[in-house]
């Protein structure tokens, strides 16, 4: 069975941080239902500007069914409340506020569905002095003290690239949600889950912050790539912007299986090298000599060969080499599948494995896919019945807008 078989999700969500909770919460078997409203549904559809779902869009909503609500009309949330009671969790990641704008704060949520789960994340918080403070992936970043840390030594702060405020916030709220479950299940009580971005990144920073002991003033500094030596990105045949390998050797007897595998024993007995304070003031030497052996071969091959041989080592993989490489495709990290505007698309799979529990990655949904089938299943209204409220506008056709509409919409950063 799937983990989460009978588990039913409510999914205000838009753009990633709510989404990634959402399709990860979806990967174990949860049924998903996504609410956007008519016409442009999420925001994250239309991100790149284009004339069918962005590949942002479809990246973050595997394994949901699409309807498409108005809930700022009074029939809309009519609809929605008739839904509440089937559904056991409603997460949104709107602006403070906005749920209660539309009349569909936790008190009313719970009086209509008690017991209810509601999960929701903002980027300061729901409380505190910053609360009402707009917040995108990169702010959180700034927030939470990642880009403090990102750059080289005598560099100025970088943002890192993967977007760990979004989906790391996603994944954190996807883990509250399980456990307010479990607790829901055992008492039939229910609770506000609260995650905000800026939270999960200081989360994230608990490694960074340990080494706060070793400043003076306790700001702990940007060392770019090379901590340990020899532990930095090296340089790879045949020279491409990302044939570099990364290799992270911290203890000696690392460092003894590297100098024997690139053909240097002599280089244990260097005195420059003898201990890892050596090597960490003669980074630089060392580094040449490394490098030295890198550079005549490919990041696969200095991988391969140095893994082998048990220095932790692996090629920097850049987007094409994640989708296609052999590895990946055997474990089935990633997954091939038809879509109806894109045609065969490779995505990445749910990195969660379960021995008990399969669950098949599917497609992200259309706009308002699934409109007619839910509400005429969960609310027994008929074909007719359903035709007239989307002849009122109270939910919306699965057809998008034209082309010269959707260009001005929601553009991604």
């Amino acid at each position: 069975m799937a983990a989460l078989d009978g588990m039913r999700i409510l999914d205000l969500t838009q753009y990633e941080a709510g989404t990634s909770c959402t399709q990860a919460l979806a990967w174990l078997g949860a049924d998903v239902v996504k609410v956007e409203p008519p016409r442009l549904g999420d925001p994250g559809r239309t991100a790149d500007g284009g004339n069918r779902d962005a590949l942002y869009f479809l990246s973050l909503n595997h394994n949901k069914r699409s309807v498409a609500i108005n809930l700022k009309s009074a029939q809309g949330r009519e609809l929605f409340l008739s839904l509440l009671p089937k559904f056991d969790a409603v997460i949104e990641n709107f602006t403070l506020g906005t749920m209660e704008r539309l009349g569909l704060g936790y008190d009313v949520l719970e009086e209509h569905r008690p017991g209810i789960i509601y999960g929701t994340i903002k980027g300061f918080g729901a409380s505190g002095p910053y609360k009402d403070y707009k917040c995108y992936d990169f702010v959180a970043q700034a927030a939470g003290g990642a880009i403090s840390v990102t750059g080289e030594r005598d560099g100025p702060p970088i943002r890192p690239g993967p977007t760990f405020a979004d989906s790391g916030t996603g994944f954190n709220m996807a883990l509250g949600i399980l456990a307010a479950y479990v607790q829901q299940q055992r008492t039939g009580e229910g609770q506000v889950v609260e995650v905000s971005m800026q939270d999960s990144i200081i989360n994230f920073m608990r490694t960074q912050l340990s080494f706060r002991e070793r400043y003076p003033d306790g700001v702990v500094r940007r060392r770019g790539n090379r901590t340990v030596s020899p532990t930095n990105l090296y340089p790879c045949a045949p020279g491409g912007p990302n044939d570099y390998i990364q290799l992270m050797v911290v203890t000696d007897r690392m460092w003894d299986a590297l100098i024997t595998a690139i053909g240097r024993p002599e280089l244990g007995t260097d005195e420059r090298f003898a201990t890892i304070t050596d090597r960490r003031e003669n980074g630089d030497a060392l580094d040449e000599e490394i490098s030295a052996w890198t550079m005549q071969r490919t990041k696969w091959e200095a991988m391969e060969f140095l893994a082998a041989a048990g220095v932790p080592a692996s090629a920097v993989f850049d987007s094409h080499d994640i989708l296609s490489h052999p590895h990946l495709v055997e474990r089935g990290q990633v997954v091939t599948y038809d879509h109806p505007t894109y045609g065969e698309q490779t995505m990445p799979a749910s990195p969660i494995r379960m021995s008990a529990s399969q669950v098949p990655m599917q497609r992200a949904p259309l706009l308002g896919e699934h409109t007619h089938e839910l509400l005429e299943r969960e609310l027994d209204l008929s074909t007719a019945e359903v035709e007239q409220l989307r002849a009122e506008g109270v939910i919306g056709p699965a057809s998008r807008q034209p082309e010269d509409e959707l260009a001005t919409a929601h553009p991604r950063f």
